[in-house]
């Protein structure tokens, strides 16, 4: 099974495109991280329980395709239960959190209207705090562990992400890079035509055996 799982702030239609141009056969997920949240804390640590009891339900191997926060679930997934994932597919990952970024993102949040957050699917509140609780992830020491092919992608325009996603494919044991061009950070929303492709033949080798 193919599992997408969206960034924060976005929600699963942001995935309606890429999965729409999608060659690769088979069953898809794509869950909702807002809902998945719904009567729990809106931290990191509920958010990554969720989303790995709705992983390990799920039968067989499953392919793993993850943007930002999606990314990270789907890493630390891999890391935890290797046995279960086939490949990852990480765009615009983070392995080890960007601090003074988190910090400075969550200042701006601050001061935005709580409407700007209603398409997300989070209230303001919950929505700040889910983004302070990733402040110490930290994965570093674990990536050995994630043995399965990974598919590290970043967009063109994406500088924020870049080096940490080469530095990524360095440190994970059967890691290769693409970038996307003309893609900025969301390149599920920013080059759907393109993410899919790359995807397909990603997800074909996968099926023939690696």
């Amino acid at each position: 099974m193919l599992v997408f799982l969206h960034g924060l702030g976005q929600t699963p239609e942001s995935w309606t495109e890429t999965i729409t141009q999608l060659k690769s056969a088979g069953p898809r997920l794509c869950p909702n991280l807002a809902e998945l949240l719904q009567g729990k804390a809106p931290d990191y640590q509920s958010l990554y329980q969720a989303v790995s009891a709705l992983c390990s339900q799920a039968d067989g191997t499953l392919d793993l395709c993850g943007l930002s926060l999606g990314g990270v679930l789907a890493l630390q997934y891999a890391i935890e239960q290797p046995r279960k994932v086939r490949s990852l597919a990480l765009i615009a990952p983070q392995y080890r959190m960007p601090k003074n970024l988190l910090r400075v993102q969550n200042l701006l949040f601050r001061f935005m209207p709580k409407t700007a957050f209603q398409s997300t699917g989070f209230e303001k509140e919950s929505f700040i705090r889910l983004c302070g609780s990733m402040m110490d992830l930290d994965f570093t020491s674990a990536l050995s562990a994630v043995e399965c092919p990974v598919l590290v992608l970043c967009g063109e325009r994406d500088s924020a992400n870049k080096k940490a996603a080469v530095k990524l494919t360095e440190l994970l044991p059967n890691a290769e890079m693409q970038e996307i061009p003309g893609a900025g950070h969301e390149v599920n929303r920013d080059a759907p035509e393109k993410l899919a492709g790359v995807l397909s033949r990603f997800c074909q080798r996968m099926e023939q055996g690696g």
